[in-house]
């Protein structure tokens, strides 16, 4: 194409009446120098369109259309696998605005850096213009993004996880607001040149928010929250200065709902750093033996939270898609989750089976004979014996929530569902104990911002690495999270019924490293007890870290597998495992130096006294 085709491709579809927008797209085009653009409608004939293409460039593989239908698989380049906490920067204007917990670059030198990594990333390449609304669209609760990329991997993903299309633009109207984000994989194309199946830069890579501009730039990678601006990007790190400044909460949380055997409805929100079950957890199926409890599921792991007229929080899930980790998901772990993985799904670097379906470790007790790898080696269990993984540790799979057969039907309500509590846990085989309800919002938040959990290191059965990741928000909080802390307070004064905040723990073991707990779906117990603390039916005890359920406060019925000895342990308080814990508390707090909100030094306090006491 001449050289002034990108500026001629970027007349727009009468579709979009937004002038700036028309003109920021412009402005990209101009940088970028794409071949042509490409204005995402959302419609059902561009996604298949789309995969065609990606399957006809080698970046998909269609599976067996009688074994998992209108489904696909991705394998991504071995330096493309993840999620990059040390390639990602907060450039807000200054580092103190940032923190001591987030990577900070001058927002001068990081716009100069970016644009001579911009100028010309896109030659040979398609410029895909990309709205979204994260949350139902019109929601008082939802926010409007605009991407921009060179990925049709990133445009089809986009469709399943987001409400994309022509009907946001259209909402957007003439001037309506929306975060803008531009992604490159950073690989231009030479006249001639062949594209690679999954095309990046191996060298040189870059995910940056620009928080007081709203904006989002990703360079480098076409992988998961590195490269769909709505997930990570947009719906934490922005979302979370937005909430910020508007009065409400952008958190990286579960919502379930909860119906009890006589039909009253509650809805809980959860945190949960990795390799804590917390896909497992939103899509629970309650143990047989307790009859008439119900769970659904909202969201599995992004919760936009604001005050309702009521005076209570109401949540929505801002996703319309699932990005979930495809390892030791099974039928036993997470029967929603299989049947919801029937079709209609993106996997991406799982193993491949000679009859065109997918595997992964976990997924059956017995690997299959013969598969292909995630990097499109041949395998079988002899190299499994060997330590070489089928299914790479992160492999993924995108998917519409609406096919979980656990979906609430509140879950596109655009006013949110009222949420009753909120969970924070981790993964510790000691010290912290199976449940404990704070007895005021600012001990809550105390706990929520002390949280830790062990690296999955402890899995092989060394000592485990306590990280400190607090409200599991640590890679995700856009700006200093001391100030994050304080808006945490302030947030439980803006409604009349404060949800109520416990902590739990499932991961407890014994003296022979067996874990107590007698299994993942026997957290309904927990879970009932939570409920009905916050609606004052349900006893406890107050003990130095806040109340605690006795034994006998827990629904056992048709559960034998526990004694009363075993739950002691379950929760039992080591003054000393403790006194090294609030050290811990101490050093993290330490790093955020003058930004520590007062009332959190004023629990730590009190915490270290009732301890001692």
């Amino acid at each position: 194409m001449t050289a002034a085709a990108p500026l001629q491709a970027t007349a727009a579809p009468n579709w979009v009446r937004h002038q700036g927008l028309r003109q920021w797209v412009a402005e990209i085009a101009a940088l970028a120098k794409p071949d042509r653009i490409v204005w995402c409608d959302g419609s059902e004939a561009e996604y298949r369109r789309l995969c065609d293409e990606l399957v006809a460039a080698g970046t998909f593989t269609r599976l067996n259309p009688k074994l998992r239908p209108d489904s696909y698989l991705a394998r991504s380049h071995p330096s493309d696998v993840a999620r990059m906490e040390e390639r990602t920067f907060i450039c807000s204007q200054t580092s103190e605005q940032a923190g001591p917990t987030n990577n900070w670059i001058d927002p001068r030198e990081m716009r100069a850096t970016l644009t001579r990594l911009f100028d010309g990333c896109m030659r040979g390449r398609t410029l895909y213009v990309i709205p979204f609304s994260m949350g139902p669209i019109g929601s008082h609760i939802a926010q409007v993004g605009v991407e921009i990329s060179d990925s049709a991997y990133v445009a089809v993903s986009m469709k399943l996880m987001t409400r994309m299309g022509r009907a946001v633009v259209e909402w957007l109207g003439e001037s309506g607001k929306f975060v803008p984000g531009v992604h490159s994989v950073g690989a231009p194309l030479a006249p001639g040149q062949k594209d690679a199946a999954w095309p990046s830069n191996e060298k040189e890579k870059w995910i940056v928010h620009f928080p007081e501009t709203r904006e989002i730039w990703s360079f480098g990678s076409g992988y998961g929250g590195n490269a769909l601006l709505g997930k990570k990007c947009l719906a934490l790190r922005i979302a979370s200065v937005m909430a910020r400044d508007e009065g409400w909460l952008a958190e990286h949380m579960l919502i379930l709902g909860m119906e009890s055997p006589q039909g009253e409805k509650s809805y809980i929100a959860a945190a949960f750093p990795s390799a804590c079950g917390k896909t497992n957890l939103a899509m629970l199926i309650p143990p047989s033996a307790l009859k008439g409890w119900k769970v659904t599921t909202v969201g599995e792991d992004i919760a936009w939270i604001k005050p309702g007229k009521d005076g209570r929080f109401y949540a929505i899930n801002p996703e319309y898609g699932l990005f979930g980790v495809a390892p030791g998901t099974s039928q036993h772990t997470n029967a929603n989750a299989m049947r919801m993985l029937r079709g209609n799904v993106i996997f991406t670097n799982v193993a491949l089976t000679p009859d065109g379906d997918v595997w992964w470790e976990g997924m059956t007790e017995q690997p299959p004979a013969n598969l292909i790898d995630w990097q499109g080696r041949p395998w079988t269990p002899a190299d499994g014996k060997q330590g070489r993984l089928a299914a790479h540790p992160n492999a993924r799979f995108t998917v519409p929530a609406s096919q979980c057969p656990s979906m609430d039907e509140r879950w596109e309500d655009p006013q949110g569902v009222p949420i009753s509590a909120f969970l924070f846990g981790g993964r510790r085989a000691s010290t912290v104990p199976l449940v404990v309800e704070a007895p005021s919002w600012d001990e809550g938040v105390y706990m929520a911002a002390t949280l830790g959990s062990e690296t999955t290191a402890a899995i092989t059965g060394k000592v485990g690495v306590v990280r400190r990741d607090p409200m599991a928000m640590l890679a995700f909080c856009g700006y200093n999270m001391g100030e994050y802390f304080a808006h945490w307070l302030a947030m439980g004064r803006k409604v009349k019924s404060p949800p109520r905040i416990f902590r739990v723990n499932w991961f407890r073991r014994d003296a022979q490293g067996k874990f107590i707990w007698p299994g993942f779906g026997e957290n309904m117990r927990v879970l009932q007890w939570i409920v009905e603390r916050s609606q004052g039916k349900a006893n406890g005890i107050e003990t130095p870290l806040g109340i605690m359920p006795r034994y006998e406060d827990l629904n056992w019925t048709g559960l034998d597998k526990l004694s009363a000895a075993q739950y002691a342990e379950l929760t039992r308080i080591d003054a000393g495992s403790w006194k090294e814990e609030l050290a811990l508390h101490d050093e993290f707090f330490a790093k955020l130096g003058r930004h520590l909100p007062a009332a959190l030094e004023a629990r730590r306090g009190g915490m270290h006294d009732r301890l001692a006491a």
